[in-house]
């Protein structure tokens, strides 16, 4: 067996089965509705109610089932990627995950403060138009039929949406971290059963100072993303043209 006959049975075989791909391409879609329609709660609650509305109401209670739904949803994307059924990095995708699902449900969900910050609905305006374009890409490169204006947006909002979503999360851990500073909430002190000790503020503000170091790492990996995949596009273009004309 040649190599290049070796190489093309290597690459098939990571290629996901097709009950695979239809299970991807069928979360993909469900997550791609679900945030449109946390994207259309949005808008709804903020551009086609009135203040009456959002005074009976707070933005949370109007959106927090498909939020805690969706966005917990998330983690199936850790398995996937721990799996090889997607070829992401798990140990990335932990983290872009793990940080979402702690705003979520160890900030807003913990915490009355939470509930109300300002940063909730900035955070949910980011995820929602980076989650619909994210996991319709997701669909549409799994059967191999993606415009290319879905690929430029793919690897090019997260310019603006990633610093306003981080934004927004912050603002909800500083919302949270000033009600567990009056409160002793989701915290344990000696003595007690298990002999050990927990505090949520500590906790918060570790998560919080955990982005100095992570988010760089995770926004630079998207601009290398970005490059590999735009910029190797037009690259292979150009080289095309080049021969092209040395055929002519």
């Amino acid at each position: 067996m040649s190599a290049k006959v070796a190489k093309s049975n290597k690459s098939a075989s990571k290629e996901p089965s097709a009950l695979a791909k239809l299970y991807l391409i069928g979360y993909n879609a469900v997550q791609v509705g679900g945030w449109s329609y946390i994207l259309y709660q949005l808008v709804n609650y903020y551009l086609l109610q009135g203040p009456e509305f959002r005074a009976q109401i707070t933005l949370w209670d109007y959106t927090q089932v498909a939020v805690i739904i969706f966005q917990n949803a998330a983690f199936v994307e850790i398995l996937n990627a721990a799996f090889g059924l997607v070829k992401s990095n798990p140990v990335v995708t932990g983290f872009q995950v793990f940080s979402r699902m702690m705003v979520v449900v160890g900030v807003v969900m913990a915490t009355p403060t939470g509930k109300v910050s300002p940063g909730l609905p900035i955070a949910l305006f980011a995820w929602a138009i980076t989650e619909i374009i994210r996991y319709g890409y997701y669909a549409l490169n799994i059967v191999k039929v993606v415009p290319h204006f879905v690929v430029f947006l793919r690897y090019t909002t997260f310019i603006v949406l990633y610093p306003i979503g981080v934004t927004g999360e912050l603002l909800c851990f500083w919302w949270a971290q000033s009600y567990a500073r009056e409160n002793s909430v989701w915290s344990t002190v000696m003595p007690n059963k298990w002999n050990a000790t927990f505090s949520y503020l500590a906790f918060l503000w570790i998560v919080m100072l955990g982005y100095i170091p992570i988010f760089p790492q995770l926004y630079l990996h998207m601009f290398a993303q970005r490059r590999k995949i735009l910029g190797g596009a037009s690259s292979a273009v150009g080289a095309a043209s080049v021969q092209k004309k040395k055929a002519q």
